[in-house]
């Protein structure tokens, strides 16, 4: 089948194309689709160029997100887990899922069955990408970790791309004042998506601007993505002591804070999330995520994605305008 490998952890330049790879078979408690669309994540880069902790090893056929139909089931597949009134997997089915250990920018994918959640009724594929991945984090980082109420300030950095457009519309759902992070190209989406203030995120002093608009008080919750001095903006834009820091990327790459920092400069609260570990160490709080997830979905606050999408063979340029954030929400490649 045709494939993107990656060759070394040198980064997405690195990605090519193969047309000999072999098609998988599902285990025990797999599935095997056809894979119609294929969502980009900066999990990839981060697995591309060795930054991901426990990723994969070169050479290997790379993504992590992806639909597509199922072709054949192993033998004890059962599935799919939350959402209300799903069917059960059968053969000609479409679905959706992550695979942390890659395989998903290729022609065909075996999923856990147990990880794999219908498309909503009428979407497609594309338009589904985000479900499993983006839109559950940012759920995540929003209620059961960031404990947003109806009222409350969120500060969202990298709030054009996929994660925080979901996070933006979320938020405002939720009753809260939204201030949306991005660089000025990408402004007008966000006010598109009912942004109460936009901000500059390459500004000159970003958590200035924050305790400006908020009277000098700080955000009650700071999605954080950016990484790199982002993270030290974000910290400084929160409420002293109640404001909460929920950091689920590093985009911008890492930066060091100390106990010192959390004791003397930034007295907030910070919070990590990875949306792998929380589905394996905490998944009755996962499930309340898809539950909700999918509520959200049936009231309508939650759209079909239109993601730009990109054929097979040109996923090494997807990734890398991913990686310099001249993007604007979800990103695809279509086998």
């Amino acid at each position: 089948m045709r494939a993107l490998q990656q060759t070394s952890l040198n980064g997405p330049q690195d990605l090519r194309l193969i047309t000999d790879a072999p098609t998988p078979h599902p285990g025990p408690g797999e599935i095997l689709i056809r894979v119609t669309a294929a969502g980009v994540n900066f999990v990839d880069i981060s697995q591309a160029r060795g930054t991901f902790a426990g990723g994969p090893k070169p050479p290997y056929v790379a993504g992590i997100e992806a639909a597509g139909e199922i072709v054949a089931i192993g033998p004890d597949a059962s599935g799919p887990p939350a959402g209300p009134n799903v069917p059960g997997l059968a053969v000609g089915a479409h679905v959706i899922g992550a695979s942390i250990g890659g395989g998903a920018f290729a022609e065909h994918l075996v999923l856990p069955a147990a990880a794999a959640v219908p498309l909503p009724a009428g979407w497609t594929g594309e338009q589904a990408l985000g479900l499993v991945v983006s839109w559950p984090t940012a759920l995540a980082a929003l209620k059961p970790l960031g404990g947003l109420t109806a009222g409350q300030t969120v500060l969202i950095q990298a709030a054009a791309g996929g994660t925080g457009q979901a996070a933006l519309a979320m938020a405002k759902h939720y009753g809260a004042t939204v201030l949306a992070a991005a660089s000025p190209g990408k402004h007008e989406v966000l006010r598109a998506l009912g942004a109460d203030h936009v901000l500059d995120a390459r500004g000159q002093d970003l958590a200035a601007e924050v305790l400006e608009l908020t009277g000098g008080a700080g955000v009650d919750l700071v999605l954080e993505s950016a990484g790199g001095a982002m993270l030290e903006a974000s910290l400084a834009a929160a409420k002293r002591v109640t404001g909460r820091v929920v950091v689920y990327g590093t985009a911008g790459g890492t930066a060091p804070i100390t106990n010192w920092d959390l004791v003397y400069k930034h007295q907030v609260q910070l919070v990590g999330l990875n949306i792998g570990t929380l589905i394996r160490a905490t998944p009755h709080i996962f499930g309340e995520v898809m539950a909700e997830l999918f509520a959200l979905l049936a009231a309508g606050v939650l759209q079909p994605g239109h993601p730009t999408t990109y054929a097979l063979a040109d996923g090494p340029k997807a990734l890398a305008e991913l990686e310099s954030r001249n993007t604007v929400g979800k990103l695809a490649l279509r086998p």
